[in-house]
């Protein structure tokens, strides 16, 4: 009978580049929350037809700043299918802004993106695009 080793699939990034601060990972979940809860407090005021205010300003602050979390850690980040991924939602959330009759649709394209970009294996998320 034959034996079957299974090895890991190496990632295209070196965690000992990597740049970090004590407190990181905290901060990155408390803003992970903060984030979910403005996703939800967004797409309830879509549906409601009803001010996205604070939903939008909780969704937009949070993920700017664990973007900009990301990128501080990462530099290759912004070249990488996650970080493009990151820009392109917030090119669609300024979409909604402009175009504020398509906002429900654009924001259902924001939530499918995200859930395959975050859901994806990490040799694409991290892939180098440029």
């Amino acid at each position: 009978m034959r034996h079957i080793t299974i090895r890991p699939l190496p990632m295209p990034r070196q965690r000992a580049l990597l740049r970090d601060f004590p407190g990181r990972r905290p901060l990155n979940l408390l803003l992970r929350t903060a984030h979910l809860a403005g996703v939800v407090l967004l797409g309830a005021a879509l549906l409601a037809n009803t001010s996205p205010g604070t939903g939008i300003w909780l969704t937009l602050i949070s993920g700017l700043l664990m973007f900009a979390g990301d990128v501080w850690t990462n530099p290759a980040h912004l070249r990488e299918v996650a970080g493009t991924g990151v820009l392109l939602k917030l090119g669609m959330v300024t979409a909604m802004a402009v175009w504020p009759t398509s906002a429900l649709a654009i924001f259902w394209v924001i939530l499918v993106i995200s859930a395959l970009l975050s859901h994806a294996p990490g040799a694409l998320r991290h892939h180098r695009l440029f």
